[in-house]
Formats: structure tokens, C-alpha cells, sequence
């Protein structure tokens, strides 16, 4: 017998309750299913399902083999969906939700040749430095930068960045630059309210040793070139991504204030809800933007 067959009679027999309803779910007899699931169980060896006259339920060998059966069929359904969706052509509404400094630098100034590629994709890009539930709140897929919190969700690697800590060359000269990072105790820390690790800033010592800072209450901002403004005029170190800060740096306004530390590296990813990517137009937007942050190379200073 078909091995997908026999594990998706089984499965719908757990997610239905019983042999009748999984039979009408699959369009075949309850006879047919009963000898699936019985050819498995013969198969492997082992009893998957306690049944009695009132209810069928799995066994403890059964809720185990359960999961990942039910992951093995939604991986197959996948894949035959992505052969399906691949013969057609993009389309759509595509929601995209990015951090307000990526969108406007790097996301915006590429999206007329992603259009004129595609031009039957209607594209709805949200900028907002918050973590968004993509699925609940309605979007197809977001780009985020650093560690990915939800592992829910799939990603696929666009590029990388570092993050350095800057202020200006004003701030310097009135505090001095921090030797050490127990330094930074003593210093004025700017914080990036929007970031995931909350109000710490994890560092790497010349050593290798990983270290964690606590961001003070001097000033919090949930906007990372608002953050940037306020550390070229002065008010203290911000810990950003270079991307962000490279031109200000170039032009003298900011310095790095800690050059013996080693770069903090930062993926950047394109993530989206399982079974999203067979959509065609998200693969064709994260097929465009994997060839697009390609051609340009790590986001690095």
C-alpha cells in the first residue's frame, strides 16, 4: 500500500474522532480506511490507536507518530501546491510589513523594478518598528533583521549586516570613549525600544566572551534614524546597524565608540507563514529580493 495514503488515513482518523468521519473527509469507505490504517500499524509494528464501541483516540506511540505524520502530509501538500502555483502567474495583493528605516533605504527604492516585472501584483507595504503577527494581523511576509524569535514562521536569507555603537564626535569629547565594556555602566546608552532582546545590548569582548549590557532610561526611541539623530546631536551611544549609520560615519558626525569590539553580524531575512511561499507572488518577491541584495553584498561597512 501507498505509505501517504496509510499516514493520512491514520491522521484523519485522529483529527476526525473516529474511522466514519475520517472516510467521508477522504471520499473513500470506512473499510478502506480501517485496512490503511491497520496496513500501517502492521508495518511498523506497533498499536497507534486504542479503539473501543464509543471512541477511537492514539496511543502514546500514536500521538508521536502523529506529529510527524501530520508534518510529512503538509510538507507533500506543499510541494504538489508549489508545482501547481509555479505554471502560474504572480498576482495579487502582496502585504509586506518591514522596519521603517529598512523600508525607506532599502526595500522602497527597488520595489519599481519588482512592479515592472510583475506588473499584476498590487503591493501594500506597511512601515512600523513593531513586531507584527503576520498571520493574525493579515500579512504574507515581513523582513526582519537579527535573531528571529517566532520559529513558526519560515525564513530565507537575504543578506547580512553588523551593528556597531556610535555617537558623536561632541559626546566623546565630553565623556570619553568607554575602554571596556563594564564601561558602558557609566555612560549615557541610547535605546531602540522596537528591538527584540528588550532594553539589552548583547556584545562579544575582544576575547570572544559574550556579554550583555542594560540600556538606561536616558532616552528610548522606537525608531532607528530617530535614534541616530539624537546620537549625531549628541546625546549619547546608540548600537545600530550599520547600514544606518555608514554615511553619517563617512561624513565625520558619528564614531565608533568601541573599535577594539569585534562586529556583532545580523542576518537579514525574508519570513512568512508556512505554505505562503507556494503563494506566487511572495516567491516571486523573495526570489526578486534574494537576486537584488545579492548583487550588492553584505550590508557591512
Amino acid at each position: 500500500m501507498d505509505r501517504l495514503t496509510e499516514m493520512e488515513a491514520f491522521a484523519n482518523v485522529v483529527d476526525q474522532g473516529g474511522f466514519t468521519d475520517a472516510a467521508k473527509k477522504m471520499g473513500i469507505s470506512k473499510s478502506a480506511v480501517s485496512k490503511h490504517v491497520s496496513s500501517l500499524e502492521a508495518r511498523l509494528g506497533a498499536r497507534l490507536l486504542n479503539r473501543t464501541t464509543r471512541r477511537v483516540s492514539p496511543t502514546e506511540i500514536g500521538l508521536a507518530y502523529y506529529d510527524r505524520a501530520r508534518r510529512v502530509l503538509n510538507d507533500a501538500g506543499e510541494a504538489d501546491a508549489l508545482v501547481t502555483s509555479m505554471q502560474s502567474a504572480p498576482s495579487g495583493l502582496l502585504r509586506i510589513s518591514v522596519a521603517t528605516d529598512f523600508g525607506v533605504n532599502h526595500l522602497s527604492p527597488v520595489l519599481s523594478d519588482f512592479l515592472a516585472e510583475f506588473p499584476d501584483i498590487t503591493v501594500n507595504m506597511v512601515l512600523n518598528n513593531r513586531y507584527v503577527e503576520l498571520i493574525s494581523e493579515g500579512f504574507d511576509m515581513a523582513v526582519r533583521i537579527g535573531e528571529l524569535e517566532d520559529s513558526t514562521l519560515r525564513a530565507r536569507k537575504l543578506t547580512e549586516t553588523t551593528k556597531r555603537m556610535i555617537a558623536s564626535p561632541k559626546y566623546f569629547e565630553k565623556y570619553g570613549h568607554p575602554q571596556k565594556i563594564d564601561d558602558l555602566n557609566e555612560h549615557k546608552l541610547l535605546h531602540y525600544s522596537s528591538q527584540a532582546s528588550g532594553n539589552v545590548w548583547k556584545l562579544t569582548a575582544p576575547s570572544g566572551e559574550k556579554r550583555q549590557v542594560r540600556t538606561a532610561g536616558w532616552l528610548s526611541v522606537n525608531d532607528g534614524q530617530s535614534l541616530l539623530n539624537a546620537a549625531i546631536s549628541g546625546l549619547g551611544i546608540a548600537y545600530l546597524p550599520c547600514y544606518l549609520f555608514a554615511e553619517a560615519m563617512e561624513q565625520g558626525l558619528v564614531e565608533d565608540a568601541m573599535p577594539s569590539l569585534p562586529d556583532e553580524v545580523q542576518g537579514i531575512y525574508a519570513v512568512y507563514p508556512p505554505g505562503r511561499f507556494t503563494q506566487p507572488k511572495v516567491r516571486a518577491f523573495i526570489d526578486f529580493l534574494v537576486h537584488s541584495f545579492a548583487d550588492k553584498g553584505p550590508m557591512n561597512w
